[in-house]
């Protein structure tokens, strides 16, 4: 037999979904930040424009692992998101 999906709800919309096709933020248990691998307090997000965006506007993903999350992982998303974009384009 085939083993079920786990199942994680995504911080931003709520949405249920398997948990490999979702973001995983974990707050460290000896301290920082990581994405994908670790044992800790976890959130998981949609891999999406739109709940990355409402993520960081609402601040989502500091009330799931009740600490503050640097820019950094706010940026290795975004990257995530557009693998092939240059920084730069934003330089106005």
């Amino acid at each position: 037999m085939s083993s079920k999906a786990v199942l994680r709800r995504c911080v931003t919309c709520r949405e249920l979904l398997d948990r490999q096709q979702l973001w995983r933020v974990i707050r460290l248990a000896e301290g920082g930040m990581a994405l994908d691998q670790g044992m800790g307090r976890s959130a998981y997000l949609c891999p999406s424009q739109r709940c990355l965006e409402e993520a960081k506007r609402r601040k989502r993903l500091q009330k799931a692992l009740r600490c503050q999350v640097a820019d950094s992982i706010y940026a290795a998303l975004e990257q995530r998101l557009h693998p092939t974009s240059s920084a730069g384009a934003e330089a106005r």
